[in-house]
């Protein structure tokens, strides 16, 4: 891991948000280099931290023992499967930080970056289907939609249908240099070509929003009455999944057309009125370029119980 000290973003904000009081139990869905948990139990809260990255969790080993987390390996989608187990039915805080960490961009050997030539992984559990996999054994067609929908990259099926033409396709170096030839890049450009199709990638890899979205319900049944949940996205497609969540679960959803027949009332919100998001200010981007598309978006649970139809995914399906 790097020397320098992890500052996790919107620090100062996330623990406004939680407002943690001593003794709490809190959930750290995302624990990276740990700097969430850390100032959590610095404020009070007993902390359970998830990572589904083996390395956070062999790394994290001494962070934790000094602050008194309990560190669990797994996804955060079955936060609440997993703190059973450990006698916990119910907590206070729930944060996620989503997307990936910083000490996973950092090394080129997990093949999360396009600036360092490394193999074609992006695995943030270190297991199951790599980069490589699926780009050297998907259909062009299925290639093009993962890029349009996970990247937004208006020119995907041009960059598809490249990747297909030189595959096999091993390193990060030859995949950017691939995309780049496909979309033209010139030094001075400001965003580099490859930055949409590595984000497609690595979300299609991890089912990053498919984990989100799962994450978010197993929250929703594991906070107690006036609970906080808080999130940190870095992108727009993890920003409209919470949102969305958020606000249907809030009730916010309005009632619909007044000329079309009134609605049947549907659960009782589970979560109060959303605060209004929140994003880096200027003195956090100057300390911490990777903060600029950073938001946070929070909410207090209800006492409503969680519907039978909205209950955690975990608990309908099988899916891994």
């Amino acid at each position: 891991m790097s020397a320098a000290p992890h500052v996790p973003v919107l620090i100062d904000e996330v623990l406004d948000a939680l407002a943690i009081a001593p003794g709490e139990i809190h959930v750290d869905g995302t624990f990276g280099a740990g700097g969430y948990s850390s100032a959590m139990a610095n404020a009070g809260a007993r902390v359970f931290a998830f990572d589904r990255d083996p390395d956070a969790i062999r790394e994290g080993q001494g962070v934790a023992a000094a602050h008194g987390i309990t560190l669990i390996p797994g996804e955060f989608s079955r936060m609440a499967q997993l703190l059973a187990e450990r006698g916990v039915d119910r907590v206070s805080g729930v944060t996620l930080d989503i997307g990936v960490s910083s000490m996973q961009l950092d090394r080129p050997e997990r093949g999360f970056s396009f600036q360092a030539d490394g193999p074609l992984a992006m695995t943030m559990s270190q297991d199951g289907m790599s980069a490589a996999d699926f780009l050297n054994s998907a259909p062009e067609e299925e290639i093009a939609d993962v890029i349009y929908r996970y990247g937004e990259e208006p020119r995907s099926r041009r960059v598809a249908r490249a990747i297909v033409e030189a595959r096999p396709l091993e390193r990060t170096g030859q995949l950017a240099a691939v995309v780049r030839r496909a979309l033209g890049h010139k030094p001075h450009d400001k965003k580099d070509p490859a930055t949409r199709t590595f984000q497609a990638i690595r979300i299609h890899v991890n089912r990053e929003l498919e984990e989100l979205e799962r994450g978010l319900e197993a929250a929703e049944a594991l906070l107690e009455e006036g609970g906080r949940l808080a999130i940190v996205t870095f992108h727009s497609l993890e920003d409209r999944i919470v949102k969305q969540f958020l606000r249907k679960r809030s009730g916010g959803e309005g009632a619909g057309s007044r000329h079309l027949p009134e609605r049947a009332a549907g659960p009782q919100p589970t979560f109060g009125k959303p605060a209004k998001a929140v994003r880096p200010g200027e003195a956090e981007l100057a300390r911490n370029p990777r903060a600029r598309s950073a938001t946070l978006r929070s909410a207090i649970r209800t006492a409503a119980p969680v519907a039978a139809s909205l209950a955690p995914s975990s608990s309908r399906s099988s899916r891994a």
